[in-house]
This record gives C-alpha cells, structure tokens and sequence, in this order.
C-alpha cells in the first residue's frame, strides 16, 4: 500500500496516473465541527495502480493532485460526486472535468434510486466490503491498516465498477445521458451559494413580507459568520432561532434576551450586535422594495388525477427501459407537467423527453392511454 506525504511523491504518482485513460477518485473529511469540510484522505487509483495521499502530512503541496483533476485527457471516476467535488473546488478553486459518477450511472443502468457503493461493488464485482471502519475518525493518525485498506477499497472497485458500467451504457447508447447529468456537477453555480441567497436553505416559511426580509438578512449574516468563524450554521443560530426573529422582530438586547431560540446570554455576546443590525436592515428596506413572499406549491386544481396518471407511466416507463425513476423525473415535475404542457422541467428535455416526456404528454393529449395486460400495466397506443 502505497501512502504518499510529500509533494515530490505525489507529483511522481500524478504524472503516472495522467497517463492513464481515467482514475478512480474519492476522499475521507471531516466536518461535523468546521463549517469547510476538514480534508483529511484522498484516495486515486489508476488501471495497475492505487494510493492514499495524506493531505494533512506537513508540508505537502496538493498542487499535483488538481492539475490531475483539471486534466481534460484523463476522466475521474467518483462515487456519488458531489460532496467530492465540492471539497477539491473550494480547496483547488477548480472542477474535476471531465467526471464521471458512477452512482448516477448506475440508476441510468437501472440499479435503483441512489444505490449505495457497497451494493453497486456487490452486484457488479462480487465483493463484499467491510464497513466496520466507516465511522473513522480520519483525521486522527495514525490510522490502521484495517482503515487504509478500507478507504482504498473505495477507489480499487470502482475500477471494475466504472469498466462495466461505461461497458453497458456504451451497449444500450446512454453514455450521452450520463454526460448531460455531469453537467450539474462541473459548474461553479451548483456550489457557489451567494450568502445573499442562505435564506433559501431553510425549511421554515413565513407569510408576511417584513418578516421574509428579516429572515433573509439574518440568515445571510449567519452565513457569513459560519464562513468567516468555520462552524457549521447551527453553532452561531439554529434556524429555529432565524425563524422566531423573523416573527419577534428584536431591536435591542433586552428583545434578543426574551428569545427562546437563541441560547442563554447570547444578547451579551459580541455577536449580538451584528444580528441586531441584521433584524435593523431587514425592517429598513421601504415597503414597496419587500421580498414577495413565495406561495406554498400545490397542484393546479383538477391536474391531481393526471399527477397520479403520469407517476404510474413513470413506473412503466422506468421498468421497460431498466432506469431509475428518479433519475427521470420527479414528483414535482410531473405535477409541472400535469399543468402545463410547455412545462420547463428537465422531464420534457433531451433524452428524458424522449424516454417519458412524450408519452406524457400524449398521455394527457388522450393519444395513449394505460391498460393492464398479461398482469402488467401497459401503454396502449390508441387509433
């Protein structure tokens, strides 16, 4: 097992692995006390060859790893990309391009909704990997050989994963649908959110205008202070907190004391007259300058039965191509389209349109229709 900590090793292994067609990529962090996420493993393996790199080894450069992973002539394999992704481009200020996920690959194969590696590697090599290492703290060293070979396993079958899965997209001519989904994952807008737009994370909804624009500048505030102080958004205020100002509406310390959602002497804090200020540019903005307050979703009236119409045509059409529904189109979507034919949902573009965006609408249209055959729900094309 080969463990890299310094940057003329890595440099040494990275210009190796660009030799090379694709590699396997993943990473361990940490990040239940920071609000960045602590890198603290990066696993790479290439057709023969596989290593760790220790990105918290003193005085080690990374330098090599990213121009690895902007390297246009090498595609890098990940495993539900995403959070991946996000820590190589906050920390490399790049996109590994071009990608490919194998987890979103395999949904278009029709292994399921969001399969998880362990089953993917069990259905497609065969091996059965021991997670008994997963709850590591991989920050602390040194680690075990039973935890380094455990993280390494997450690039070696990904190999064999990402070979068969290439192989059987290339068979049924969806490779292209995969690299319309990559498209998500190599721009900057899926990762940068401007702080001005934090409020959106928030489950909690509020009916007045005034109140939309307090929540909106404190959890802006909070935002920048979670950045600026690395903790996660629940260590400065928990969106109970956000939610309950918004309504309260506090304009001094005495108001921030009577709180229930902020903790006990946070008004003698440092931090309290910055949320005050907040609260203070909330109620500052003129009354014809307010956030218009987004209305709750809910199906059009009379489209609940075409809804319901179109989730039964998602199974059939899922079941007979062999792809996750998911991956086609959500419940939200079909709602969209159960309303409006012109719809902007990904459900009536490229490929999906092809595969279920059509007979959606020819369903609605009443030129197919749906019937149970040989003890199957089928579509039926009608004269």
């Amino acid at each position: 097992m080969k463990i890299i900590t310094t940057t003329e090793a890595l440099a040494e292994s990275c210009a190796e692995f660009a030799k090379h067609d694709f590699v396997t990529v993943d990473t361990e962090f940490l990040r239940e006390s920071t609000f960045w996420p602590i890198l603290c493993l990066i696993q790479v393996a290439g057709p023969d060859d596989a290593v760790i790199i220790d990105p918290m080894a003193d005085g080690i450069d990374l330098a090599p790893f990213f121009k690895l992973m902007a390297d246009i002539s090498v595609m890098k394999v990940f495993h539900a990309a995403r959070q991946d992704v996000e820590i190589i481009y906050n920390l490399g200020n790049l996109l590994p391009d071009p990608i490919f996920d194998s987890q979103v690959a395999a949904m278009v194969c029709g292994y399921g909704d969001s399969i998880a590696y362990n089953m993917l590697v069990s259905k497609i090599v065969g091996a059965q990997i021991d997670k008994s290492s997963r709850f590591t703290d991989w920050a602390r060293r040194p680690l075990t050989e039973k935890q380094l070979d455990y993280a390494l396993a997450d690039v070696t079958h990904l190999r064999d994963v990402y070979l068969s899965l290439k192989a059987q997209l290339e068979e049924q001519g969806r490779s292209h649908w995969v690299l319309e989904e990559m498209k998500v994952l190599t721009n900057p807008q899926t990762y940068d959110m401007p702080v001005e737009l934090a409020w959106r994370r928030l489950k909690m909804r509020v009916r007045k205008p005034i109140d939309l624009a307090i929540m909106q500048k404190v959890a802006e505030w909070r935002e920048s202070e979670a950045r600026n102080r690395d903790v996660p958004r629940g260590r400065v205020i928990k969106d109970d907190a956000i939610y309950e100002i918004a309504q309260q509406h506090p304009k001094d310390i005495n108001a921030l004391s009577r709180l229930r959602g902020l903790p006990r002497g946070f008004e003698k804090s440092r931090y309290a007259t910055g949320l005050l200020e907040a609260v203070q540019a909330g109620l500052a903005i003129p009354k014809d300058e307010l956030p218009v307050v987004p209305r709750p979703s809910r199906s059009p009236e009379g489209t609940g039965a075409a809804t319901e119409l179109l989730k039964v045509l998602l199974k059939v059409v899922a079941e007979q191509h062999g792809v996750a529904g998911k991956v086609i189109a959500t419940v939200d979507e079909l709602e969209k389209i159960a309303a409006d034919d012109d719809a902007d949902v990904p459900a009536l573009q490229g490929w999906r349109r092809e595969l279920f965006g059509k007979q959606a609408l020819e369903l609605k249209r009443g030129d197919i229709s749906l019937g149970f055959e040989d003890r199957k729900i089928q579509v039926i094309e009608l004269e």
